[in-house]
Formats: C-alpha cells, sequence, structure tokens
C-alpha cells in the first residue's frame, strides 16, 4: 500500500512540475573553467541559457587548457566555451575520433591578428599603409636602446607568435633595418602599448583579437599579402627554410562539446550553435571585465541583460522567456522585477558588512594622468640613462675579450678569498656558462647588475649617512624602507614599465628600488654603532664633523657598509632576473622563456650560470667585506707553508 501511495505522489509530482523544470539535460553539465577573459565570459553566457533557459544543472571544473582538452575527450567534462580551431593537437585527435566536435562561431569574423600601428600614425603619415611601406617611415618607431635602428614589438620569447614574426620580419628584409624587441609577457606588451598611446606616440607592434585593448584603442592593422596555408606553415617552424611572405590566417573560435552531450542533449547543441557575438561586442566585454573587475559570470549576466534582442534569437521562444524571467527582465529589454535582477547579482558579489575603500582607481588614474603629462620627461630621464650609464658600460663588457673577463675574476676571486680552489672554480664555471652559449646574456645581465649597483651605492650611502646623525629623519625613512622591502618586487615592476617604456631602464629603476633598503639599513646601523669613545676622542682634537666622518666613522662602519652593499648586490641580481618580465635582456630572458616554453634543458642551464655569477659576486664581496684584522687571517690562512 505505501510503495502504491509514493508511486501515486510522484506522479502527481512530475505531472505539477512546470515544463521548464523538467530540464533539457538528463544529467549535469560540466563547464572547463577556463583562465583567460573571453573564455570565462563566453563560459559564463552558455551556463546561464543552460541553467535559467533550459533548467539544466551547471557545474565547472577547473584545470589547464590541455588537462581540460583530455577531461572534454573522455567526457569527464561536456563542454569547453571558447577553443580555438586548429590550435591544439589534442582536440584534434579528439576530433578525428568523433570523440569531441566543435560546433558554432562564438566570434563574427573570427580571431584576427596582424601588425598594428595607432590610428593616429596612419593619419599623420598617409603613406603608411602596409609592411613595405615600413622602410621609408622607419624613423617614426626609433628603438632608444639602439638609435641606429627601429624597433617593432614582437610577442614575448616562447611564443608561437614570437616565431612567425621573427620569421617574417627576415622574410621581408625588415631584419636589417628593425630590431625585434620581445616585452617578456603579454602583460608588459599591454602596458607598452597603453604607454604609447596615452602619450600619442608612434608604436610598431605584433597584436591579435579578442582583447579588451582592440575596445579601448583604435588600432590600424598594416596590410600583408592574402594568407597562403603552405607558406604559414613554414613560418611557423624556426628553423625553416622558405623565404615567402603570407598574411596572418583568421582562427575561427568555437565551442568544443563532448559527442556523448550532442547525442543526449540536441536541442542544446543547437542553441549553441547559433551563439555568436561581434568583435566589438566581445572586445568591450573583456574591457569591462578589466576595468570593473567582475568575473565572467557577473559580465555574462550584465551583457545578457542589457542585450536581450541578441540573444533571443539563440534561443527557443519558452527558453527565451524562462531566461527574461529569471534575469528580471522583458525581452525588449525593460525591466520587470528589480527584486529579482538585484539578487541574481547579489548571489554573484562576495557579501560584506565593509565599505569599498578601495584605492585601485584613483592610483591607476594618477599613474595614466603621470604617464599623459610628464610621459616626456620620464622618457628623457630613460634616453639619457640608456645613453650615458647602460648601453657605454654594455659595449665595454661586449669589447672587452671573454678570457680576459674570466681571468680578471679568477684575480679577483684569488685576492678576496686566498683559496687557489675558489679561483679555478669561478675561471671554471664563468668558461661554462660561455660554453652553455649564455656569454651574451651574461654580459646584458653584468651590465645591468653593475649600472644598478652604482646608482644604489651613489643614493644609499648618503641616506644611510644621513640617517645615523638624524632619529627624525630615521622616523619618516624607516616606514618607507619597511615598504620598499617588504612590498612584493613584481610590484615594482609596473609604474616603472608605464613611465620608462619596456627594456633596461625599467628593469634598472626597479631593482634600484629593491635593492635601496638594505644598503640604507646597514649603512645607519653601522655609523651609529661606532665606539662612542673613539668619536669623543676625535672630538677632543679637535675634529669636524665631516672629518669624524672621513677618519672615524666610516672606517669603523666599513664591514657593515660592505654587508649592506653585498645584500644590495644580491638583490640586483635577483631583480635583473624577475626584469625579463619586462623585456631587460640577459640571463632572466632564458629562464622566462625556458617556462613559457616547458625547455627543461634551457630552464636549467639558465639557472645554472644564474646560480655560478651569484656564489661569485657573494664570496667576493663578502671576502672584501670584512674588517681589517678578518681580512689579514684570512690572508694568512690562504698561504700554505713551503716544505
Amino acid at each position: 500500500m505505501r510503495q502504491w501511495i509514493a508511486l501515486s505522489l510522484l506522479c502527481m509530482s512530475a505531472l505539477l512540475l512546470p515544463v521548464s523544470a523538467s530540464a533539457a539535460c538528463e544529467s549535469p553539465i560540466k563547464f572547463g573553467a577556463l583562465t583567460w577573459e573571453s573564455g570565462q565570459f563566453t563560459s559564463g553566457v552558455l551556463k546561464y541559457i543552460a541553467e535559467d533557459g533550459y533548467g539544466c544543472t551547471v557545474e565547472e571544473v577547473p584545470g589547464a587548457g590541455p588537462a581540460l582538452e583530455t577531461a572534454l575527450s573522455q567526457n569527464d567534462i561536456q563542454i569547453i566555451g571558447e577553443q580555438w580551431i586548429g590550435r591544439s593537437p589534442i582536440m584534434e585527435k579528439a576530433i578525428e575520433q568523433n570523440k569531441v566536435a566543435v560546433i558554432g562561431d562564438t566570434l563574427k569574423g573570427g580571431a584576427t591578428q596582424g601588425w598594428y600601428v595607432p590610428r593616429y600614425v596612419l593619419e599623420e603619415n598617409p603613406g603608411l599603409r602596409s609592411y613595405q611601406d615600413l622602410p621609408k617611415y622607419a624613423e617614426l618607431f626609433k628603438d632608444p636602446e639602439d638609435p641606429s635602428k627601429s624597433r617593432f614589438m614582437n610577442c614575448p620569447s616562447g611564443w608561437t607568435c614570437e616565431i612567425f614574426n621573427t620569421r617574417l620580419l627576415k622574410n621581408t628584409g625588415l631584419d636589417s633595418i628593425f630590431n625585434n624587441a620581445h616585452p617578456g609577457t603579454g602583460a608588459a606588451l599591454d602596458a607598452e602599448i597603453a604607454s604609447a598611446f596615452e602619450q600619442h606616440k608612434p608604436l610598431l607592434f605584433y597584436y591579435w583579437q579578442p582583447t579588451g585593448l582592440m575596445a579601448k584603442y583604435d588600432f590600424a592593422a598594416l596590410e600583408f599579402p592574402n594568407h597562403k596555408d603552405a607558406c604559414w606553415q613554414d613560418l611557423l617552424l624556426a628553423d625553416g627554410t622558405s623565404d615567402c611572405v603570407s598574411g596572418f590566417p583568421v582562427s575561427p573560435l568555437g565551442i568544443a562539446v563532448s559527442t556523448p552531450f550532442i547525442e543526449s542533449n540536441p536541442e542544446l547543441a543547437e542553441v549553441f550553435k547559433k551563439v555568436q557575438f561581434t568583435p566589438d561586442e566581445l572586445n568591450g566585454a573583456i574591457l569591462e571585465m578589466s576595468e570593473t573587475k567582475r568575473s565572467g559570470d557577473e559580465q555574462a549576466l550584465a551583457f545578457l541583460r542589457d542585450n536581450p534582442n541578441v540573444w533571443k534569437e539563440w534561443l527557443s521562444e519558452e527558453a527565451a522567456t524562462n531566461l527574461a524571467t529569471k534575469l528580471g527582465i522583458s525581452l525588449n529589454g525593460s525591466v520587470i522585477n528589480a527584486d529579482t535582477a538585484a539578487s541574481r547579482s547579489d548571489q554573484l558579489a562576495l557579501s560584506s558588512s565593509f565599505p569599498s575603500w578601495s584605492l585601485e582607481t584613483p592610483l591607476n588614474n594618477a599613474l595614466s594622468s603621470v604617464v599623459q603629462n610628464y610621459g616626456d620627461v620620464f622618457r628623457t630621464i630613460s634616453t639619457v640613462t640608456l645613453t650615458y650609464l647602460l648601453l657605454p658600460i654594455e659595449r665595454l663588457l661586449t669589447v672587452i675579450p671573454p678570457w680576459l673577463i674570466i681571468a680578471f675574476v679568477t684575480v679577483l676571486a684569488w685576492l678576496g678569498v686566498r683559496k687557489i680552489w675558489f679561483a679555478l672554480a669561478c675561471g671554471a664555471g664563468l668558461f661554462l656558462i660561455g660554453a652553455f652559449g649564455l656569454w651574451g646574456a651574461l654580459i646584458d645581465t653584468l651590465a645591468l647588475l653593475i649600472v644598478s649597483v652604482l646608482v644604489t651605492v651613489v643614493i644609499g650611502i648618503p641616506i644611510g649617512i644621513a640617517m645615523s646623525g638624524s632619529k627624525l629623519l630615521r622616523k619618516i625613512v624607516t616606514p618607507v624602507l619597511d615598504v620598499m622591502q617588504t612590498m612584493p618586487s613584481f610590484v615594482y615592476l609596473i609604474p616603472v614599465l608605464m613611465l620608462f617604456g619596456i627594456g633596461k631602464v625599467p628593469a634598472l629603476f626597479a631593482t634600484v628600488i629593491y635593492a635601496l633598503p638594505p644598503l640604507i639599513r646597514l649603512t645607519t646601523l653601522g655609523i651609529t654603532q661606532v665606539n662612542h669613545e673613539m668619536v669623543e676622542a676625535g672630538r677632543s682634537f679637535g675634529s669636524t664633523h665631516l672629518q669624524l666622518l672621513i677618519w672615524i666613522k666610516l672606517p669603523q662602519a666599513l664591514p657593515s657598509i660592505m654587508a649592506g652593499i653585498n645584500q644590495a648586490v644580491m638583490m640586483s641580481l635577483a631583480m635583473v632576473v624577475l626584469a625579463s618580465m619586462i623585456g631587460a635582456p640577459g640571463l632572466g630572458e632564458d629562464v622566462l622563456q625556458s617556462i613559457q616554453t616547458l625547455n627543461i634543458g634551457q630552464g636549467l642551464q639558465a639557472g645554472t650560470a644564474i646560480v655560478i655569477v651569484a656564489i661569485i659576486i657573494d664570496r667576493i664581496t663578502q671576502a672584501f667585506g670584512q674588517g681589517k684584522r678578518a681580512r689579514q687571517k684570512t690572508i694568512k690562512a690562504g698561504r700554505r707553508p713551503i716544505g
């Protein structure tokens, strides 16, 4: 009897349920959680359509690209919201095996790419339209680090686009006119482009869409010949032999779905085939996500509310009505239930009782204003620093034969440590770096390191001396040093990149900021700890403040100051490597490239070179930083009795 009652209740509840709740989906749909903005936005739109329009249950599964593609082929997830067609061997194999299908065309016209200049450059130079016109207008794009040539801003090292852009530079003959500049990271490339637009400066660069910058700034593409697939396949190879020139392919964007999903959810699969955004819609959505700090789901919700005329054509009439009801709007876009709309926003937003006191927007606006109004001043400082500091030292180190540098370091190591095995090890270590093919990168790193340490010493020691004689100054400067020393080093890269442009100069200033605090602190500490009786004895003999400083305080504080210099050198070396993220050449660039290409051999070689340089510098500076008595003990310990 109980079984019949339960069965009757079940049948009645099924009949009473609304049609939409009977769901188009038999089981939960699992979406791959994508990490890039356009993918997050598109996935958000698809999830709302499935959940609110068709009554499906959706879940999101995190993972890296290859892992998600493998999971899709096994039907562990059912949907990847954005798939670049023809880019993934895993997907191509899964499609051949009929495990996966890429449906729809989510970006009207496909994802485009090319060589761009700001629109105002074309307006001011009507003759510049094609890549073939670049030699006549090369003066516009002068390379600040090498004024004898111009500069083309390529992709970061290790990206596929870096390979074919390098090949195109060579095949077009432009490599004899343009230096091939690498920004280090995609964010650094974006910052360099934004800085050029804010200052109304010319810039030649590679870029692609969908991206937020395409909506924020007016790019103009240079003309290339029509795309030729055979040529393009050769351009994708770093060791390709063809001298052909091809235009850029257009990459269709689709939705990757598992074959079982299509079979079990044919209605929803047909809907996904109709989902399409215009470039302006998708680029604008990405820009809004970036500027408002919205998640992909939040941006998707905003888009669906504001554009029912777009998405109602994709859905059945019933599903469109369901989705509009969930959004609290009518199908013509008017709000019919403000409470429903607000509740959906509250579900996405993190509830908090704290007021919104974020400094992010004011700081960003302030930096943008400084770049616009004083960009020329900072670029002048950059040019002077390059011309009179960095480039002369770099040229000097390049002119000196490698064997002479190795011999000099070997002798210096012996003079400092007085151990022949260590001196020979230093020479062997430098030789090993050269044998790895990293001597040029080592020279770039050393040049930047030398200038960084010189500037740090010139600024840091006087500040440390001044702080040692003034309690008020110590109270003011110490909190500033605390902030400088505890702030993540990556943060220093952002403002200097916008102010000084990409390359060696922003790396120099970021390194100086990072390395200053320990030198200032240890200089102050060393001078304040000088024996008070020695200072009083000097005063009793009539010494002035300057004489006390030069003849008593500084000599007594020398071990502490040298320890500060040692710390500044080591921190400078660490920052010089990190500065490869904003286009600074050297050993760090090889490490970054190895990470981006998963080249473990290249990474280990470059990492070993950095370790060798760090050990050599650390031991030598420590040895020369010892006090006089400790130094004599070191020298005596290094002597071997004969016989």
